[in-house]
């Protein structure tokens, strides 16, 4: 039973995958629909007296259908392929009469939903003649007029419900694209702009330890080599993150699942940035505990980006790190003992990246002088849950 659960389950998500990659095959089962429910009044029993429920009349019931398989690529021009094929029935034929008029809601709501105002207008102005015809043709009564005018209004009001609500989702869509930019944006920031200074820092100290101590070079060089390899891992296992999703789609997960480095990689982080002749001390602070793996990700970033900038500019002996965990928030300080702030930097692009990755989490960022004006420092503050929490 399961198996055929899952069966049937896969075909109809096959079935909205192909709807939503060709809308031809929607306006078709739309046409489909209609016809069925234009076919009861031909197959139900009729009253005695009735009129006879023909083949010639069906078959033009059906040519009434037809048109609306086309109802997204020519709207008016299906509107007015309806009415005449509707009128002709009605005039050449004593057929059954049809409860309520399906062909011209769906063109009508069809109009509504994606029509620019023009043709909208034109629609009303071609329905305020064809709807008092119709009526007269048919009882002449006013119910009859009353109810034709709220259907075909409920079907305008729906249709322009629906473009308000696809423009909604689209506009969502959009924020949600430029939000998943920015973080890509900022992760190859932090991944490439961390190892190329680290590896320009390398590479310059490479030809002095080359003649003064041969051995330090060595151990430049394999650092430069390391650092290579650590920001390729990081951008794979990125690159892989963004296929994840077409491959899923595609009926393949071979995408790579690594974590992003959280506090764990922190130590490693600080060592290779110690490889580079940049003293590093690290210390923790307060109650020590595990936190969200979102929340060690970007505390990771953002040490990363605050040792680049004290690498690229900061012209410093020593950086020191401090974690220090509070009741509800984990505070990172990151300060060096260079040239501190310049007049004019303003911060570049890993220093706003250090703001939204703390803004994400509720969190605040500080950058500017270090303590008594000295150095540069970077200060974050997140707000992070209990330890049972995390454990939840």
């Amino acid at each position: 039973m399961g198996g055929i659960r899952g069966n049937i389950r896969q075909w109809w998500e096959r079935g909205w995958a192909l709807a939503g990659a060709n809308p031809l095959v929607v306006d078709v089962g739309i046409a489909l629909f209609v016809q069925c429910a234009m076919t009861m009044p031909f197959v139900v029993p009729r009253a005695a007296g009735a009129p006879p429920a023909t083949w010639g009349a069906y078959g033009l019931s059906t040519l009434t259908v037809l048109p609306l398989v086309w109802r997204r690529r020519a709207p008016v021009a299906v509107l007015f392929a309806v009415l005449a094929t509707n009128a002709l029935y009605g005039l050449a034929v004593d057929g059954p009469g049809q409860p309520l008029p399906y062909t011209g809601l769906v063109v009508v709501y069809t109009i509504a939903a994606l029509s620019p105002v023009r043709k909208r207008l034109v629609t009303g102005g071609v329905l305020l003649v064809a709807v008092p015809v119709g009526v007269w043709l048919n009882t002449r009564s006013a119910r009859e007029l009353t109810f034709s005018v709220f259907v075909f209004a409920a079907a305008y009001v729906l249709g322009r419900l629906t473009d308000a609500r696809q423009r909604a989702n689209r506009v969502e869509a959009e924020q949600a694209a430029a939000r998943e930019r920015a973080r890509i944006a900022r992760e190859m920031h932090d991944i490439l702009s961390h190892a190329v200074s680290l590896m320009i820092v390398q590479a310059e100290a490479g030809p002095v330890a080359v003649r003064a101590a041969p051995e330090r070079a060595e151990a430049a060089f394999d650092a430069i080599s390391a650092t290579g390899r650590d920001a390729m891992t990081q951008l794979r296992r990125m690159l892989g993150v963004l296929r994840e999703g077409a491959e899923e789609r595609d009926g393949r997960d071979t995408a790579p699942r690594a974590p992003q480095p959280g506090l764990a990689e922190l130590p490693g982080l600080l060592e290779r940035v110690r490889s580079g002749g940049l003293g590093v001390v690290y210390g923790t602070a307060g109650a020590v505990r595990p936190v969200p793996d979102v929340i060690g990700a970007t505390v990771f970033r953002v040490v990363q980006e605050a040792l680049t900038n004290t690498l690229r500019h900061a012209d410093a002996r020593t950086v020191t790190v401090r974690l220090t965990y509070g009741d509800s928030e984990l505070d990172v300080r990151v300060t060096d003992d260079g040239r501190g702030p310049q007049p004019g930097s303003g911060g570049g692009h890993g220093l706003i990246g250090v703001r939204e990755r703390a803004a994400v989490h509720g969190g605040t960022a500080v950058v500017g002088a270090g303590p008594d004006g000295r150095g540069f420092e970077v200060r974050v503050r997140i707000p992070v849950p209990a330890a049972a929490e995390v454990a939840r």
